[in-house]
Order: C-alpha cells, then sequence, then structure tokens
C-alpha cells in the first residue's frame, strides 16, 4: 500500500512515507496502533507464501538501497521481518505526540509509547497473522474507553473477521474498516453490517468465508461467492451447521457434513432432491457431459470441510485470544510434504485420470501442445480427443 515512489534508501522510505502516514492517523484519533504479520517455519501460511514465489534476501539498513522490484524485496520472510523491525524502531524514537498512544507489535510482544502498564491482554501472543492479531488490539482499546475504533486493511480476510467480532460488541461501540485503496477506499461499518446480519449468521460469516473459498482454503471451479450467499439465504439450515464448526470442534459431526452436502448439492443445481452428492454427481454429468461442472466427491468434500473448519473455526474462531490452541494441519485435510510444506489432502479416492481414463480429452488439432489436457493427465488421447487420437505419435515423438 506504501510504495517506495522517490525514496532510495530505507531511511528516506520510513521518514518520508512510512512515518508521514502513521503520524497523520494521530490528527483525528488518541491511539494508533501498528499491527505486522510474524512468519513461521514450516506453518501453514508459510506453505502458501512459498507457493506465491520467491525473491531474494536483502539487508535493511537505514542507508541501504531500496531494492527495484519492491514487490520481490517482499515475499522473503527474512525481508519483510527485518523491514518491520527497522520501521517500528524508527516511527518509536520520531514519536512526539503529546497525550496520544502508540503500540506497535514486536514477535511475539508488543512496544508502546508511552508504556502500557495492563498488557496480558496483548502479549505474549502466538498469532501468526495481523488478520486476527489486530482484533486483540481493538477489543483491549475498547474495554479501555474506545468508544470508536478502525481498522485499515486492504485485505477481505480482515471484513470478515471484523463483522463477525461486532455482532459480540457493546450496542454503544462502533467497529469501523477502513477497506480498500486510492479511489476504492471505502469506510464500512462492521457494526451495522452485523446487526443486520443479526447475531447468528455474523457469527458463522467466518466458516462461511472459508467454506466457499480463502487464501488458504481452495474454491469451487465455476461458483463464487455471490450464488452462494445467495443460497444461504434460502436454505438457513447452513447457519447451525457452521455455528458448529465455527466453535473450532474435535472433529466434523455427521450432522454438519450431511447439511454441507446438501448445501453444495443446491448451490451447482437449485432444483434438484438428492441428499448424496454422489449421486447428484451422476445426475449432473448426464446432463452437463462436464467434470468440471459438476461438484466434488463426497470425499473430496469432507477434506474440504476440514480445511474450512480448520481455518474459519480454529484459526479465526480463536481470534480474541493471545494464545490460541491450534490442532496439527494433518488433521483438517492437509499434508505435511517431504520437504516440509503443507499441501491439501484432496481425497482418500484414487484420481480419476488413474481409474477413469475415458473421462479426460482435449482439443489439440495436431501434435499435442504443452497445454493439452491428456499430456498433463499422461494418457493417450482418444477418440473423444478433437484430434481423435490421431495425435498420438506426435506426441510420443515429441
Amino acid at each position: 500500500m506504501l510504495k517506495p515512489a522517490t525514496a532510495k534508501t530505507f531511511h528516506e522510505y520510513a521518514h518520508e512515507i512510512f512515518m508521514p502516514y502513521i503520524c497523520a492517523k494521530f490528527h483525528d484519533v488518541l491511539r494508533v496502533d501498528l499491527v505486522w504479520d510474524r512468519y513461521i517455519i514450516n506453518s501453514l501460511k508459510g506453505s502458501a507464501r512459498a507457493r506465491r514465489g520467491k525473491g531474494v534476501h536483502r539487508r535493511v539498513a537505514p542507508t541501504a538501497a531500496i531494492p527495484g522490484n519492491w514487490q520481490n524485496f517482499l515475499r522473503v520472510d527474512e525481508n519483510k521481518t527485518e523491514i518491520f523491525r527497522f520501521l517500528s524502531q524508527t516511527l518509536l524514537q520520531g514519536f512526539d505526540e503529546e497525550g496520544k498512544q502508540l503500540v506497535i507489535t514486536d514477535g511475539e510482544n508488543i512496544l508502546s509509547q508511552p508504556p502500557l502498564t495492563d498488557v496480558e491482554a496483548l502479549a505474549p501472543c502466538n498469532h501468526e497473522e495481523a488478520d486476527t492479531r489486530m482484533f486483540l488490539h481493538a477489543s483491549h482499546a475498547s474495554k479501555h474507553g474506545h468508544r470508536k475504533v478502525m481498522i485499515r486493511t486492504v485485505d477481505t480476510d480482515v471484513v470478515v473477521l471484523g463483522v463477525s467480532v461486532a455482532q459480540g460488541i457493546q450496542p454503544e461501540d462502533e467497529l469501523w474498516l477502513a477497506f480498500g485503496v486510492g479511489n476504492n477506499l471505502a469506510y464500512l461499518a462492521a457494526h451495522e453490517i452485523a446487526a443486520s446480519l443479526g447475531p447468528q449468521k455474523a457469527l458463522a460469516l467466518p466458516v462461511f468465508h472459508a467454506l466457499t473459498g480463502c487464501d488458504t482454503v481452495s474454491s469451487f471451479a465455476g461458483h463464487g461467492k455471490k450464488t452462494a450467499w445467495a443460497m444461504w439465504d434460502v436454505f438457513p439450515e447452513l447457519t447451525g451447521a457452521l455455528l458448529k464448526l465455527s466453535r473450532a470442534p474435535d472433529s466434523i459431526p455427521p450432522d454438519v457434513l450431511h447439511t454441507i452436502e446438501r448445501f453444495v448439492i443446491l448451490w451447482y443445481d437449485r432444483t434438484s432432491t438428492c441428499t448424496d452428492i454422489n449421486k447428484a454427481r451422476k445426475k449432473m454429468f448426464v446432463k452437463k457431459h462436464k467434470v468440471l461442472l459438476i461438484p466434488p466427491t463426497k470425499a473430496a468434500l469432507e477434506q474440504h470441510v476440514k480445511r474450512a473448519a480448520y481455518q474459519g473455526g480454529h484459526v479465526w474462531g480463536q481470534a480474541q485470544l493471545p494464545a490460541p490452541q491450534l490442532p496439527t494441519p494433518t488433521r483438517w485435510g492437509w499434508s505435511l510434504s517431504e520437504d516440509r510444506v503443507y499441501e491439501p489432502y484432496w481425497s482418500r479416492l484414487p484420481h480419476a485420470a488413474d481409474t477413469c481414463p475415458e473421462l479426460v480429452s482435449c482439443k489439440c488439432k495436431k501434435a499435442c501442445i504443452k497445454r493439452c489436457r491428456c499430456r498433463k493427465a499422461a494418457l493417450q488421447c482418444t477418440a473423444l480427443c478433437q484430434c481423435e487420437g490421431e495425435c498420438t505419435q506426435g506426441r510420443r515423438e515429441e
């Protein structure tokens, strides 16, 4: 959000871009909390970041030059950790706002000016993401007399969590979300949104967000959140199932999985009377003849629900605890590879390409191209392909 622009060194960036932005906030408020992410080795979020690409580790010092590729610089966890610490120290040393309070996260602990005496609710804190940790700070500020709290973010996850948290605040309190950048910046009244949804739906919102796709949980191909939201409106039974998952259960209750199964069936086909998703898949495939247009198998859906419950119930559901107890992700739809990277455990069933090769076809006209579906699945082309299987020899020669 705060790009280097004309700053040539980290000193210039801190003093000409970062500090003016933060200090300007004190014109309208009594307290500013600056909450940083933490970067834990071999964590679930660490695995997600690794898939986004890598950059080069650069030294962060006052006279060090700002890297030419800012985005690549921010892909390296060590770089972000160093620049967070550098900006925090620079801000603390230059802080001179009488009657105002500055709070900054520093690993599991906090830094404050003037020093806070009541910090038990803030530190030590084992949250990895600022997405959840900032709500600890919002709660702390509220308990210390700040009736209006605003959270600045560019992350949809924070908006969802904000609405969920706002349903539990006092009637006289207000929780605002400054969301987006530039012309897309919007001020959202989370407390008003929560009131319009009602306490149960607002509380279930994070699990719904995880179930329909977020940073760590995959989405359903061709099915977005708008249609899912519309289906939730006409299928209120989903609310109770989501609430059970939001309480960080030890396992997925059978009735919850059954309700979500029915919801997904209706999400794909509103007229379906099926309650078994495997049977619904067969009927939809007969109508549409495309695997990508039918819902997942029950085995795959079960693993998806586990991942949604882990993120929405265990991680986000404990957002207001300084030291949440998180189970191992391998019990919740994830597997750990040999190089210690978490990958989704998609299903206990074998791959469709291994058992139903006749369902895979490509649209290659001559020799198979790099994006060929048959080639990706390591299969021979068949009569279902546009090449009618005639390009097989060309692919072998390639």
